[in-house]
């Protein structure tokens, strides 16, 4: 659907902020607050995305979309499964140690597939709790159990097991095999994950382990700016989503006079300085058209699909710029996540997919990814077939924050993310303001 004719950008940003959070009212599991990972019917659930969910119910009620009533029945709901649920290495628990499976089967809970236990999701889930505890702190039975359960599954994770006696947090562990050989360093989305694992009273990680994580950044220039590099656009949203970095420090980015708020803004402009540039003469790629990240795509195949030579396409794959990988998949929905770091550049580029591409959407919804490099019944080429929960969450929070600043009020009130940041060493900005009432400590 295109921009309607004479939609102000605030009606645009509105419908589409709305149509992502009902994402969350058709693919939720009403009976265990479980949501599915995709829109198709046969997804199972991914813990990152009831995270997400549980993050876009205060946007919900303050927008008039849903009651708080409703809406505190429904964390409750998710907070008390993954409260009862089996923890234990058996095949078909939920989690163990206070981490979860990345993938459950959406009616039951177990653990599908051969997945992980993945300590990024199950961070995901657990900033959500955390979020809507400190929206629902009202004297209602619901609201109390919700900080109540909060407090418990926050808790009950063992991030210092997930340490597995090294330096920085593991990527996974599967009960067949073990700890994953990956960990999470270097510059990702894994810095709320460590402000987390930080300020836990039962299990942390010393601060040493976000030295080490943030000692193997890599630095470029852009133009006449230091510029911490990652390629993927979601690595540079995700913990932004939860977590104020403006004007807030580290001595990683104090040293070259920037902020991790800036650092996005930046990379807000190499990523459209790359498509404007498009090195890879893909189709379509323009300032204005533009979203690098992570995403599904074609499926891998040498057909040729640029201008000039012919790359395979890669499925899913965590593209990015300016250094790739890239085939010409566009991730649609990254521009107006990128709202509170350039108003303009997100709006510019929102109005010139959807004009560019009037059948992109699906059920007034981003899809998760096109190629219009490939071939396919219109200009969008090859078009995803369903929405992924984590963009659509991103996008009712991303928005939200750049509308109201809800959810980055909200956790500038929360104690844990507080102690976290300045466990990392983080100074500043609203860290040097008093803090308010907690909604749990």
């Amino acid at each position: 659907m295109l921009q309607q004719n004479n939609e102000t950008d605030d009606a645009l940003i509105d419908r589409l902020q709305r149509s992502a959070f009902d994402y969350f009212m058709l693919h939720t599991n009403p009976e265990n607050g479980l949501v599915a990972d995709t829109s198709i019917k046969t997804s199972h659930c991914s813990i990152a995305a009831v995270g997400f969910a549980l993050s876009s119910y205060p946007v919900a009620v303050e927008r008039g979309w849903i009651s708080r009533a409703d809406a505190a029945l429904r964390v409750l709901t998710a907070l008390n499964f993954f409260a009862e649920s089996q923890q234990g290495e058996e095949r078909g628990a939920t989690g163990h140690r206070g981490f979860y499976y990345h993938f459950l089967y959406m009616a039951t809970g177990n653990r599908a597939w051969n997945s992980e236990l993945s300590t990024i999701d199950t961070g995901l889930f657990l900033i959500g709790v955390l979020t809507a505890a400190a929206y629902f702190k009202g004297p209602s039975r619901d609201e109390k159990d919700i900080r109540k359960q909060a407090q418990f599954l926050y808790e009950r994770c063992d991030w210092h097991w997930a340490l597995n006696k090294g330096q920085t947090i593991s990527m996974g562990w599967k009960p067949s095999s073990g700890f994953l050989r990956w960990r999470y360093q270097g510059y990702d989305e894994a810095i709320f994950l460590y402000v987390l694992a930080l300020a836990s009273p039962t299990h942390p990680v010393p601060s040493s382990s976000y030295e080490a994580f943030a000692s193997t950044y890599t630095w470029m220039m852009f133009k006449d700016r230091p510029y911490l590099y990652a390629g993927p656009l979601f690595i540079h949203l995700f913990s932004h989503a939860w977590i104020d970095f403006r004007d807030i420090r580290d001595r990683h980015v104090a040293d070259k006079e920037t902020d991790y708020f800036r650092n996005t803004q930046t990379a807000i402009a190499v990523q459209r300085d790359y498509t404007d540039r498009n090195p890879g003469h893909f189709v379509g790629y323009a300032k204005d058209i533009w979203g690098l990240s992570a995403c599904d795509g074609p499926n891998p195949t040498g057909t040729k699909h640029s201008r000039r030579y012919s790359p395979k396409v890669l499925g899913y794959a965590a593209r990015g710029a300016p250094l790739g990988p890239d085939d010409g998949t566009i991730a649609p929905w990254g521009p107006l996540s990128c709202l509170p770091f350039d108003r303009q550049a997100a709006l510019d580029g929102t109005k010139a997919l959807l004009a560019a591409y009037p059948n992109l959407l699906l059920d007034g919804r981003f899809p998760g990814g096109f190629n219009p490099s490939v071939k396919g019944p219109g200009p969008e080429g090859w078009v995803d077939d369903r929405s992924v929960a984590i963009d659509q969450g991103l996008l009712v929070m991303m928005i939200e924050n750049e509308r109201t600043g809800l959810i980055w009020d909200l956790m500038r009130q929360s104690p844990i993310l507080r102690r976290g940041l300045e466990r990392a060493g983080f100074t500043g900005g609203w860290l040097d303001e008093k803090q308010a009432a907690p909604a749990i400590a």
